[in-house]
């Protein structure tokens, strides 16, 4: 009876130790994750200084405001994301903003989020990939400083060549899609 016992508290024991050490599937899974791919080589193909126009609407009804920018964009932490620093104007104001984006290998989706010196929030936004039309197009939560609630917002990133990129922001306020931004980027 002891020696069953024994065993039976060894057997134990490895099933333990077993639950508590990373298997393969584990390791396969977690490698898989962290590793850039082809997806992380297509974002680095951005690299570079990047001259910006902006073109951005207040409300449907009234005229555009341009202004000029510049953006820095480099992979960053091993190739696993893109780190975007930005300068310019907006509304007659100096304007800095920094960004990031990545693909996110186990949820198959963009993440990206974004800060700059007209906030103090943080937006943050998922998409996908669209071979098609060459763009990604990514959602996501913003905060209304009128109301201090969040606001749907929408963000395409078309690639139109290797030296000319257009962003445009879509914002919904009261149920309604307006487009508020357009950056035209070009290579320098």
């Amino acid at each position: 009876m002891k020696k069953i016992s024994i065993i039976a508290a060894l057997l134990m024991l490895v099933i333990v130790c077993r639950a508590q050490t990373p298997d393969d599937a584990m390791m396969k899974a977690w490698q898989a994750y962290m590793t850039p791919g082809e997806v992380h080589k297509m974002m680095a193909n951005d690299d570079g200084s990047w001259k910006a126009e902006v073109t951005m609407w207040m409300s449907p009804d009234a005229p555009p405001t341009k202004s000029q920018g510049s953006c820095m964009q480099s992979m960053i932490l091993g190739g696993r994301y893109q780190q975007s620093s930005y300068k310019g104007t907006m509304m007659g104001k100096p304007f800095e903003g920094m960004g990031l984006m990545g693909y996110d290998n186990a949820k198959k989706v963009f993440v990206s989020s974004w800060v700059d010196n007209m906030g103090t929030g943080m937006m943050q936004m998922e998409g996908t990939w669209d071979d098609a039309t060459k763009s990604i197009t990514l959602k996501g939560k913003s905060v209304d400083p009128m109301t201090g609630k969040d606001m749907d917002v929408r963000e395409v990133h078309k690639i139109v060549d290797n030296k000319t990129h257009i962003m445009e922001m879509y914002m919904t306020t009261d149920g309604k899609e307006m487009k508020t931004m357009e950056i035209k980027f070009t290579r320098e």
